[in-house]
């Protein structure tokens, strides 16, 4: 789960990560207002009008200003909040902007010249461990980094069994080339970053950039956070900073009907039961030529009701041009999951206006594919599993 800057804010905050302080609003008189409460609390003068939408490359979009009184703080925020806000992470048609964030200038003169350092936490999945990656060319693109300049991308991993030790925060400072007091200031900020990952459950901490200030104090300037879904029972508060409207709607409506659906860019909607099916679907179509429009899988039940819904939400996409229904009946009877479909069929209508290739396989495979075939309607069953792929290839005209 996708977590907007502020709120990702707020959770390092409360585990002791020092934070660019800021208030979110969702009209320009309520961003002056917290402007206003901004300077009373931090003595700022300058703000920094920050556009709240689940994607990076906001500054590239126009989607992060500095406004230097209040009346820029109101000109500004009114000209982001309601554009349509488009970045390297968005689709051509970009993202909504609901809210912006109003922040305090941290970029303020001093003993010294502020430096821009990158910073994440995330698992390395070739070896199990979580590691933290940084580089002192923060407030770039990481990617351009590691292309152009891969050197300058440090990673440090932590053993799970002892969680990341003082010397590996030190480290991390030393490699960022800090000394004396930033050098402290890093290794507590590096240390608190790490416990704020693991305890609340987190797939991905990203700060672009973390600061170090004119007067060596060390916080995170932005914040890209990722939780996982899956430990949102544990943190029941976290659960409720989901904002539906940064999602798609198609993803939305299938969880909330129980499905497990993930929205692709193909033409052959995907109904399976079984996540481990369902990706070895994907790639059959793929194989055959056509491309997976979707991740659906349906679960262990797949009664008239769940496949009509199933249908429904695969047919929103204008891309589709056949389903392709793939179900084995292990704990499910094949003739009932054929009955479904048929009951579905019919209930549907004209709504249903692709081709579908039925494979039903496992118990009472036989008695559906018999169901399928007898029921008058325009499905073609199959009984192998390349054999649904090729049919799928047949009615696309590949």
């Amino acid at each position: 789960m996708n977590l907007h800057e502020y709120q990702g804010k707020e959770i390092l905050n409360s585990f002791g990560v020092r934070i660019q302080r800021g208030i979110v609003a969702s009209n320009h008189k309520a961003a002056v207002d917290a402007a206003k409460q901004l300077t009373v609390e931090t003595g700022t003068s300058w703000y920094v009008v920050k556009a709240q939408v689940h994607a990076g490359g906001r500054g590239k979009g126009g989607g992060v200003k500095l406004a230097k009184n209040l009346a820029e703080v109101e000109s500004i925020s009114n000209d982001i909040i309601g554009m349509m806000l488009v970045t390297p992470q968005t689709s051509a048609e970009g993202k909504k902007v609901n809210q912006v964030l109003i922040c305090e200038d941290v970029y303020y003169p001093g003993d010294s010249e502020p430096e821009e350092y990158y910073m994440s936490v995330l698992l390395n999945r070739n070896t199990g461990k979580n590691m933290i990656m940084y580089s002192t060319e923060g407030g770039m693109d990481i990617e351009t980094v590691a292309e152009e300049t891969p050197h300058l991308i440090f990673t440090e991993e932590i053993d799970p069994t002892m969680g990341l030790l003082p010397f590996q925060a030190r480290k991390i400072a030393f490699n960022l080339g800090l000394s004396g007091v930033a050098l402290k200031e890093m290794t507590k900020f590096v240390s608190a970053l790490y416990t704020a990952y693991i305890k609340s459950d987190s797939s991905m901490f990203e700060i672009n950039p973390v600061l170090k200030t004119s007067d060596s104090k060390i916080l995170a300037v932005d914040a890209k956070v990722t939780l996982d879904e899956n430990a949102l029972y544990r943190h029941k508060d976290y659960a409720l900073m989901r904002d539906l409207r940064e999602e798609n709607p198609i993803e939305v409506e299938a969880k909330a009907a129980g499905l497990n659906y993930v929205d692709l860019d193909g033409n052959v909607g995907c109904m399976v039961n079984g996540a481990g099916l369902a990706m070895g679907t994907m790639d059959l179509i793929k194989q055959a030529g056509g491309e997976p429009a979707n991740f659906l899988d349906v679960g262990g039940t797949a009664d008239a009701a769940r496949v009509e819904t199933a249908f429904g939400i695969i047919l929103k996409d204008p891309n589709v041009k056949a389903i392709l229904v793939n179900i084995f009946g292990g704990i499910v009877r094949c003739d009932r999951v054929a009955q479904g479909v048929v009951d579905a069929y019919k209930s549907m209508g004209d709504k249903i206006n692709v081709p579908i290739i039925c494979r039903l396989q496992g118990t009472n495979a036989v008695e559906a594919k018999e169901l399928i075939d007898n029921s008058g309607m325009e499905i073609i069953s199959a009984t192998e599993f390349q054999e649904a792929a090729d049919k799928v290839a047949d009615v696309l005209g590949l």
